[in-house]
């Protein structure tokens, strides 16, 4: 039996501009050496080019492209 009390859990938090659980995910994966805001600027960087080449919703693109690539059951 341990002396310690167990672990909250905690909720993640949302990207400051899209609020988007999805894309603080990716920031998390990107991010290097904890340079969070590097990792922030190169994410929507990119989801910026998304919107300019396709004219959709880039976070639609983005679930999409993710989904793909994750193996399916």
């Amino acid at each position: 039996m341990s002396r310690r009390g167990t672990a909250e859990n905690r909720t993640a938090k949302s990207d400051p501009i899209f609020r988007n659980l999805l894309v603080n995910m990716v920031v998390n994966r990107i991010m290097k050496d904890g340079k969070k805001s590097l990792a922030y600027q190169i994410l929507y960087r990119a989801v910026k080019k998304i919107q300019q080449k396709t004219e959709t919703n880039p976070l639609l693109v983005l679930r999409q492209a993710i989904r793909r690539v994750t193996p399916s059951d």
